[in-house]
Formats: C-alpha cells, structure tokens, sequence
C-alpha cells in the first residue's frame, strides 16, 4: 500500500496516478510493494530528520527509510518540498519532473542502487529518467 501525508501545505494532485507509477517502479525492478508511506515536510522538519536520525547537518531533498523485508519495500520516505522547489529552478524543470525525480529515486535506493561513487550516481540518473518516463505512460 502506497500512502501520502503531508507535513506541510502541499497537496498531492492526482495521487492515484502516483501510487499506480510507483507501484509500476518496484515492479519493473523486480520487488513487491510493501507498505510505503510518503511525506511531504519543508526543510526545518527534514533537517531535524536528518540531524537525528543521520547524524548529518545538511539541507536535503530526501530522506529515505528501509524497512524492507527481502524483496517487498517497505519506507517511510520524507520530502522536502521545499528544496524541489529550489531545485527546480536551479534545474531549470518543472516542480512535478523534480518531484518524479526524487520519488522514483526514493524507490531505486531501496531496491538497492546507490549514488556514492560517480558511475553509481550515472547509472542512478539514467534509472531516474527511465522510471519518470514510464509515469506518463497510461497505467
């Protein structure tokens, strides 16, 4: 099961399409989908997340928690909708790529691809644009 909740005023449109793309994205990559809880905060609550629970003073966009059982994910995945906004414009997209972009690599961390070394962090990128892609895909 695929739930949203937010920390802050954003309001997901059309969650039903999201929970059937990140459904397809654990899918495709071979798991099961297990309970997975998305939450949308602002920088304040991701950085307390992040501070106590990584032990890292750092803005970031995403915080992801496995609690995978073998193949079937199971998270509590936090986003800041405040730094896709940022990163949006620095980007140079749309606030819903940089918000497909951060979910579908929420869901590739937990089936098990990293981003430490530069060619992990290429194979990660080409795995998030194959993934937003298949969110226009009729479902």
């Amino acid at each position: 099961m695929i739930q949203f909740f937010s920390e802050n005023e954003f309001i997901l449109s059309e969650e039903m399409h999201y929970e059937k793309w990140v459904s397809t994205i654990i899918t495709s990559e071979g798991f099961s989908e297990g309970e997975i809880s998305y939450i949308f905060c602002d920088d304040d609550y991701l950085l307390k997340l992040n501070k106590d629970y990584l032990d890292h003073d750092t803005l970031t966009d995403i915080i992801t928690f496995n609690y995978n059982m073998g193949k079937q994910i199971n998270s509590d995945i936090y986003i800041s909708t405040e730094r896709l906004t940022e990163n949006a414009k620095d980007f140079h997209v749309s606030f819903e790529d940089e918000l497909r972009r951060v979910m579908s690599h929420g869901i590739l961390h937990l089936c098990g691809f990293n981003d430490k070394t530069p060619e992990e962090e290429e194979t990660m990128r080409e795995k998030e644009n194959e993934k937003m892609k298949m969110f226009h895909v009729e479902q």
